[in-house]
């Protein structure tokens, strides 16, 4: 089976700042009676990890791949006659099809069980560990009008089981080849877009923020949902 892959990634940045700020509120630095309160370092980290996890599940990328399925196989005949073997390719017995699969990916953070324990602070910055990434896989689409065949004279065309278990197989290669497309960075970097922004308000620079994923993780520990 060969396989060609073409991707397409989209940054949902816009998207998922709308989805935190319409839900979150602007911190304040005054009392009722006009005086001035002065935040502690833990109120402001409640707060920050208060509007954070109002972001809920954050899609963060998305990835449209195109594969080609192709599949070949040939007529043989095999045995032996007066102890002599034989194998050999039957003429006008091959089959071929090249199957075009479509599929959507999405990279995204689940906010829903972040605590204070992944927000620290170092030397006037702070760091922020985002949970592990995950990727959803949403769709997948075989466009029958560009499946393309050819079927041999003494051959019997391609059966359903048969289209059902190359569409598997498709399925599964590219659920293998997820770490291949470094979701995860694509995804810290779209996260950042959102949270740098609320990390301001608690008054840090951009060069006083770093946000990161745990340092033991890899995108081959990426968590796999299927639809």
């Amino acid at each position: 089976m060969k396989i060609v892959i073409h991707i397409l990634v989209f940054s949902l940045s816009f998207l998922m700042m709308m989805s935190c700020a319409g839900r979150s509120s602007q911190p304040s630095s005054e009392s009722g009676e006009g005086d001035t309160v002065t935040m502690t370092r833990t109120d402001s980290v409640g707060m920050l990890v208060t509007h954070i996890r109002k972001c809920s599940r954050l899609y963060a990328s998305e990835f449209k791949i195109h594969r080609i399925i192709t599949h070949d196989d040939e007529l043989k005949l095999k045995g032996s006659i007066l102890g002599i073997s034989y194998d050999f390719d039957v003429p006008a017995g091959s089959r071929r099809i090249a199957i075009p699969i479509d599929a959507t990916l999405k990279g995204f953070i689940d906010f829903q069980d972040f605590d204070s324990n992944q927000v620290i602070f170092d030397d006037g910055k702070i760091e922020i560990i985002l949970p592990d990434p995950q990727v959803e896989l949403t769709s997948t689409k075989i466009n029958h009008e560009e499946v393309e065949s050819y079927v041999a004279l003494f051959r019997s065309n391609f059966s359903d089981k048969e289209l059902s278990r190359f569409e598997a197989e498709g399925r599964a290669s590219i659920i293998e080849s997820i770490p291949e497309l470094k979701i995860s960075d694509r995804t810290r970097a779209s996260v950042s877009r959102v949270l740098i922004p609320m990390i301001r308000q608690l008054g840090f620079h951009d060069d006083e923020i770093l946000i990161t994923f745990r340092k033991d993780f890899n995108d081959s520990q990426l968590k796999i949902i299927q639809d």
